[in-house]
This record gives structure tokens, C-alpha cells and sequence, in this order.
């Protein structure tokens, strides 16, 4: 997955010009923010905060990044709650 942070403000045309874009704009420049984010706080569909995303992309507005958990991570956890679970079934 990815997250977005703006780099710069952008112009926006009179279709974009509302509350909801302007939120999501404020978002993306104070943190990097995961595309999920940016819909539930701006109130707007996939489809139109992808497109915002694509644009500013385009024109160098933003910095993208892949987030995650870090590499490896996941296993020792796994193993930790499984060995868990079984000294709990054990009793």
C-alpha cells in the first residue's frame, strides 16, 4: 500500500474548488497519509481522491511511499501468540 504527502500546493480548478479537496489537500501536507485515510476524512469516493492523486502526481505535487509492516515482523509475532495459545490449552 501506499501513502501520500503533498509537496506543494497546488492550483485547483473550479470542479475541485470545495471544502472536501481542500480538506484532503490539508491532510496530505502535514504527513504522509495512506489513500483509505484520505477518503474517510475529505468524505470523498475512491475514485475521485484517486483521480486528485493521479493529477498531482502527474504535476509533481506529491511524494509517494510504500508503508507496511516492517520485513519479518510478522513471523516472530505469529510464532509468540501460537506458542501462547498453546500454553493456554495446556492448562
Amino acid at each position: 500500500m501506499k501513502e501520500y504527502r503533498l509537496v506543494g500546493w497546488p492550483e485547483l480548478d473550479p470542479a475541485r474548488n470545495r471544502t472536501a479537496y481542500r480538506r484532503l489537500l490539508t491532510e496530505m501536507s502535514q504527513r504522509h497519509v495512506p489513500l483509505d485515510h484520505l477518503m474517510q476524512r475529505s468524505g470523498l469516493g475512491r475514485q475521485e481522491v484517486t483521480r486528485l492523486l493521479d493529477d498531482l502526481v502527474a504535476r509533481g505535487l506529491v511524494s509517494c511511499r510504500d508503508f507496511g509492516p516492517p520485513a519479518g515482523t510478522r513471523q516472530p509475532l505469529a510464532r509468540w501468540l501460537r506458542r501462547a495459545v498453546q500454553s493456554l490449552q495446556a492448562r
